[in-house]
């Protein structure tokens, strides 16, 4: 008997583990669908969470838009120069911009904003919401009349997922310039053909799944840390932890949107 309680003991604590883990999910769940359901409210937009959503993108998306639109440029003609020389090598020019084009706005560009906001924004709120739970600021709030859910953290989602949105929007807007240029050079008379690769590329399915994905991003981006500190224990020393957890768990999403999307479009 006393051979079997260290295997007990190890199957108690990945049991515990276990149902730790599938907590932490749970709660990412439901602060998610309440999150979704808050910004669909109208009741949700009034003075006090446009002031809050506002700020939100300025410190997320504004703030650094030259720097980050620069830094996507740079790495979108890179890429570009890297796939039309290779195809030219091979004889495939004529695939060249299709395949740039695929890379970079449908998978590289979208996954690259929604890492980048959630090193940026992702970790400093889930900072920021844990210390308030631990330091009881949120029951400070609610006992004074006011919901901490829609008047602090959904306006935080709602920003967060603008953001990602914007931010994505501007850089594929800077790919699509790039790469015409670097296939066709100042030849405007090429535009026609142009147009017509961007149109068979960005079909309705295409845009739907490309969106959605972005939105998907957007979300995880501010739900996941949110959730993750508003599930930890109110002690300070698990404040870098749930931190942590939260930004584990988000790389972990936005890794499994990237390939349910690639799989819808290709399989």
């Amino acid at each position: 008997m006393q051979r079997m309680d260290p295997i007990i003991a190890a199957l108690t604590q990945r049991g515990a583990a276990l149902l730790n883990w599938l907590r932490g999910w749970r709660a990412v769940f439901r602060f998610a669908a309440v999150a979704i359901v808050e910004s669909l409210s109208p009741r949700t937009y009034n003075s006090a969470t446009r002031s809050v959503v506002l700020k939100q993108i300025y410190f997320t998306a504004w703030q650094i838009l030259p720097r980050f639109a620069l830094f996507a440029a740079l790495l979108s003609y890179v890429l570009i120069q890297i796939v039309v020389d290779t195809a030219r090598d091979f004889g495939l020019a004529d695939y060249a911009l299709e395949a740039v084009i695929r890379l970079l706005v449908l998978e590289v560009l979208p996954l690259m904003t929604a890492l980048f906001v959630a090193l940026r924004s992702g970790a400093a709120t889930g900072t920021e919401v844990v210390l308030m739970n631990i330091h009881n600021e949120i029951l400070a709030i609610e006992a004074s009349g006011v919901d901490p859910g829609r008047f602090e953290f959904i306006p935080r989602v709602i920003g967060g997922a603008i953001s990602v949105l914007a931010l994505t929007a501007v850089t594929s807007s800077l790919a699509l310039l790039i790469a015409y240029f670097v296939v066709y050079g100042l030849q405007y008379w090429n535009l026609p053909d142009f147009a017509r690769v961007v149109a068979r590329i960005f079909d309705l399915p295409a845009l739907a799944i490309l969106w959605v994905k972005v939105l998907a991003f957007g979300l995880a981006v501010t739900v996941i840390p949110i959730a993750e500190a508003l599930a930890a224990p109110k002690k300070l020393f698990f404040a870098p932890i749930a931190v942590l957890r939260g930004m584990v768990r988000l790389f972990f999403v936005l890794m499994l949107i990237e390939v349910l999307s690639l799989a819808l479009k290709y399989i």
